[in-house]
């Protein structure tokens, strides 16, 4: 399957109710089960990743199989260890090549019994869950802080707790800290007890109702939208065009100006790429303003759900950036670094990387294909980031863009929406 995609030509103005946030659904539910809750979680989200956690934590069934969602993995694999019980947890091929021995090599340093079934340092897993009697490891603070929260959110069933020690450079501390706040909401004991210790005290976790924020990785997509609409408009030279576009409004249902997530920090990036958040009693309402920076630099290492999205943005753009941080790209739902470039390459642009953790564009052109399909690697991150590209190059093909289960069911739904045409 194929989509075409071809944005508005009227002005924009679009009402979106966003999807619930993954990362803290996905938490929120190992919470709750682990709380052997019984109270509703409220607005949990729709996708791929958070259903295939529901039907696995419903009985917790002896073959669970949760296809390409990297968090259920992590976090169900630390949950199966501590609940009663014989079970084989599994995924797609592509998960099964993703990488998953420094999760287990910590369980196992705790007295988790996991045994590899195929490749060792992979999926699948067989899991024999029980009473954990470790409580104190060691863990590279540059791994997937997945890892490191499938670990803390066991620690407070744990009967010593969990002292977790982190070495070395620690990234993505906004998804460590979003762990912490949740654990705190359910009832858990869990702080930064040094500056890279964490400890978890024993104790479990509480029954409580719990409401999730909409996402603010999602939440980018309509930045990234509006952002290529006021570089259209700064093309125009028709005055009268000029004011549409100036009036132009996108509003996004169910955000925080307070969030627990990371991503949230987009905000203030766009804000850099001309585009005003104004917070409401929904959410927020996005405008465009002021003049774009002429060269973007950023230190993704804390948001790198979002490289995707900026990478795209700013090279449609034809802004100049060194993005670095991002060495989890790799590890993700496919190479992320190596999709980006290969894809950006068929619309003319000579994206580089250095280091596996840097990606950067210095304005370098290279020949565009004439009607370029963007390839999604199963990633729906690619599909989404590159979607808002057809403001720029009309008529853009995405490549089986089904992919978007995974995080937003919907979005094909609200770009028709907001105007955008899309066909298969």
């Amino acid at each position: 399957m194929r989509y075409t995609v071809s944005a508005p030509d009227a002005p924009l103005h679009a009402g979106i109710q966003l999807p619930a946030s993954k990362s803290i659904s996905n938490r929120a539910l190992i919470l709750h089960a682990l709380a052997h809750g019984k109270q509703t979680l409220h607005n949990l989200s729709d996708c791929d990743d958070t259903r295939v956690m529901v039907r696995a934590l419903q009985g917790s069934p002896e073959h669970i199989d949760i296809m390409a969602a990297g968090t259920a993995m992590r976090f169900l694999t630390a949950y199966l260890s501590v609940t009663p019980g014989a079970r084989v947890i599994t995924g797609t091929q592509r998960m099964q090549q993703r990488p998953i021995r420094i999760l287990v090599d910590a369980l196992r340093q705790l007295g988790a019994d996991i045994k590899y079934t195929a490749n060792e340092g992979f999926p699948p897993l067989h899991i024999t869950g029980s009473e954990l009697q470790g409580n104190e490891i060691s863990l590279a603070g540059n791994v997937s802080s997945q890892y490191i929260s499938a670990l803390l959110m066991i620690g407070a069933v744990l009967p010593k707790g969990l002292h977790l020690h982190l070495t070395g450079n620690i990234i993505s501390r906004p998804y460590i800290n979003l762990t912490l706040q949740l654990i705190h909401d359910f009832g858990g004991d869990a702080q930064w007890s040094a500056e890279n210790t964490i400890t978890v005290h024993p104790g479990g976790y509480q029954d409580v109702p719990f409401t999730v924020e909409s996402d603010w990785s999602a939440a980018s997509y309509w930045y990234q939208i509006l952002a290529l609409r006021g570089n259209e408009k700064r093309r125009m030279k028709n005055e009268e065009s000029l004011k549409s576009y100036e009036e132009e409004t996108i509003e996004l249902s169910g955000l925080f100006p307070h969030s627990y997530q990371g991503d949230s920090r987009g905000a203030e990036i766009f804000s850099r790429l001309g585009v005003h958040t104004e917070y409401t009693e929904r959410g927020v309402r996005l405008t465009l303003t002021g003049t774009p920076v002429t060269r973007l630099e950023e230190d993704m290492v804390d948001i790198p759900d979002l490289a995707q999205t900026f990478v795209v943005t700013c090279c449609l753009m034809n802004i100049p950036f060194r993005f670095t941080g991002l060495q989890s790209l790799k590890i993700k739902e496919t190479d992320r670094i190596t999709a980006l470039i290969t894809e950006l390459h068929k619309l003319g642009y000579a994206v580089r990387s250095e280091q596996d953790s840097i990606l950067l564009w210095n304005g370098e052109r290279c020949p565009a294909e004439s009607a370029p399909l963007i390839a999604t690697y199963e990633d729906h991150r690619m599909a989404m980031a590159f979607a808002p590209a057809c403001i720029t190059l009309p008529q853009l093909m995405i490549d089986e863009p089904q992919v978007v289960s995974k995080s937003y069911p919907g979005y094909w739904e609200d770009l028709k929406k907001a105007g955008f045409t899309v066909c298969h």
